[in-house]
């Protein structure tokens, strides 16, 4: 398979070895690992653990959200209990208690999805299992703040029953995120099928693959109340509820602070890429046809499952046969939308898709669409607020999900790649087109992480696995902006100028004008603590304009 040797070069560091037995869409894990305490990669970031949820709940915690008004932290629980977390000083200290259950909601199956829009709203996503466990239903919810405390819950959309695949590889629907303006809810439904081959059920539904209701992005209004998406493509688009299509799995969003919405994408178990992409309406993201910037080979009809390079037997779709010559693969949709480019230096291994060898992009001098295969990005966030200092100022966030080998291929997952990490994202965009992305490790060692919030500069990781950590990680602060006081008029064409928050030993500019357009520098100031004072005798009249800048270190 042209793998290279154990001492191929390597810039991931070093990480505990793990094994899967099998990985079936994201959270459908049955996991073997060996991991202890996570660990920064980059020495600038501080951490601690927050608290263990695993006690909290019989059920496996999966979001963590926050309320934008105050920054109260949430985390959610597959059964849908929902729990308030505690930030208190000090590590393991912090306290979680319970505050809406699927008592109070209604769901209680698959419960996947949390986001919590500006007004304090709580946007749940659950899955319910009907006709004899064949079919689903897929409902959110939304509990509107009550002016005496708590919520009031109702029903914002459901969709008609669709048919379970029952392979494996129904990822359900899930991820769920707020617009800015409050206005909308962008949710996943993620495939029913690895690739888009046939799954029956057992012979259920027979020669049905990924249907209406799966593998798209829907935009629904939060002050609908009862929606009805049914499993008509007519009627959905008639509705105009499908925001985007062709996306297999984009479990986690996120909009950067340009207002640009992003979203993982996880792939199949063929060796492609996992994906990052720039989500805009209307716009086909390849699934099935394209994965990960390549071809789906089975849509070909010469396609001889044992000849393909990418396929490990390790992985379950694999190993069942999924993988296989598809003469009535449907033909595929026109004018596909590539991931973002990961130009490295971490996470952009990638296997040759003509003879099978393991590669690292970057030290080629290529890029790759967009994470190491098998990864799972997951907990994708930004500083939307600008609120961290370089080099991490504005940047995105993503977590890696599923254990990789840092050294190899030894398990079935990321190979020559740990995972389980924190990455950084330095996003550029590339006109109207596309982004790419700078990646760096930040953090390693987590247990299965699997969603991320961020508030300020400081960035909060759930893990899934173990004992079910909320890690709280804290990155150097972006330098707090200078404040200039109203100027003081002394008369004889001066002014005294107060200007507070500003950094000691940072060198400022004070500048003043007359029309807003021409700026003269009065004065270079190296405070030796956070305020000084400038005195102007050089105005000419009381209508004069002063603004402050870092001029230097």
């Amino acid at each position: 398979m042209g793998e290279r040797s154990a001492h191929r070069p390597s810039k991931s560091n070093g990480f505990a070895a793990v094994r899967i037995l099998v990985l079936v869409g994201v959270l459908q894990a049955s996991v073997r690992w060996t991991v202890g305490a996570p660990f920064t990669v980059n020495t600038n970031l501080q951490f601690r653990l927050l608290l263990n949820t695993v006690a909290a709940s019989g059920a496996n915690s999966v979001r963590l959200a926050k309320d934008p008004r105050n920054n109260q932290l949430y985390y959610l629980k597959l059964n849908g209990d929902i729990y308030r977390l505690d930030v208190l000083p000090g590590a393991g200290t912090s306290t979680s208690s319970l505050v809406y259950s699927s008592a109070d909601h209604g769901l209680s199956q698959n419960v996947q999805g949390m986001a919590i829009g500006t007004e304090g709203t709580i946007y749940l996503v659950g899955n319910d299992s009907t006709n004899s466990g064949q079919s689903t239903i897929a409902r959110i919810m939304k509990g509107v703040p009550q002016g005496g405390g708590g919520r009031a819950w109702s029903l914002l959309a459901q969709t008609e029953p669709y048919p379970l695949g029952n392979s494996g590889f129904d990822h359900l629907f899930n991820g769920i995120i707020v617009s800015p303006d409050g206005a909308n809810v962008y949710v996943n439904s993620g495939a029913r099928t690895d690739h888009g081959e046939v799954q029956s059920n057992g012979g259920v539904f027979p020669n049905t693959r990924d249907v209406p209701l799966t593998a798209k992005i829907f935009v629904l209004p939060t002050s609908a109340t009862g929606l009805l998406l049914p499993n008509d493509l007519a009627a959905l688009r008639s509705a105009v509820r499908i925001f985007a299509e062709g996306t297999r799995n984009a479990f986690d969003f996120g909009f950067a602070p340009g207002g640009e919405l992003f979203a993982i994408d996880n792939g199949p178990d063929r060796d492609m890429s996992d994906e990052l992409n720039w989500l805009r309406p209307g716009l086909h993201y390849g699934f099935p046809w394209r994965m990960g910037g390549g071809d789906n080979p089975q849509q070909f009809p010469n396609y001889n499952p044992t000849n393909d390079p990418l396929l490990d037997p390790r992985f379950f779709a694999v190993h069942q046969g999924f993988y296989h010559n598809d003469p009535s693969f449907p033909p595929p949709a026109t004018n596909f939308t590539e991931p973002v480019l990961n130009i490295g230096p971490q996470a952009d291994e990638f296997r040759n898709p003509t003879n099978g060898a393991y590669e690292d992009a970057s030290v080629l001098g290529q890029a790759i669409t967009t994470f190491t295969a098998h990864r799972a990005p997951l907990g994708l966030v930004f500083d939307r607020d600008g609120a961290m200092a370089s080099p991490f100022h504005n940047h995105g966030f993503v977590l890696g999900f599923t254990p990789g080998d840092s050294n190899g291929t030894n398990v079935a997952g990321p190979f020559f790649d740990p995972s389980q990490d924190l990455l950084d994202l330095d996003l550029v965009k590339l006109g109207g087109t596309n982004f790419q992305a700078r990646v760096t490790r930040l953090m390693a060692g987590f247990n299965l992480p699997v969603d991320a919030e961020i508030i300020s500069n400081r960035i909060y990781v759930l893990e899934y696995g173990g004992n079910q950590g909320v890690w709280e990680i804290s990155f150097p602060p972006a330098a707090p902006r200078p404040v200039l006081n109203m100027p003081q008029w002394l008369g004889t064409n001066t002014f005294r100028l107060t200007v507070t928050g500003v950094v000691p030993g940072q060198t400022y500019q004070v500048q003043r004008s007359t029309n807003l357009f021409d700026w003269i520098t009065i004065e270079n100031v190296t405070p030796p603590n956070a305020q000084f004072v400038v005195t102007d005798s050089g105005a000419t009249s009381s209508a004069s304009f002063y603004r402050v800048s870092s001029a230097g270190p």
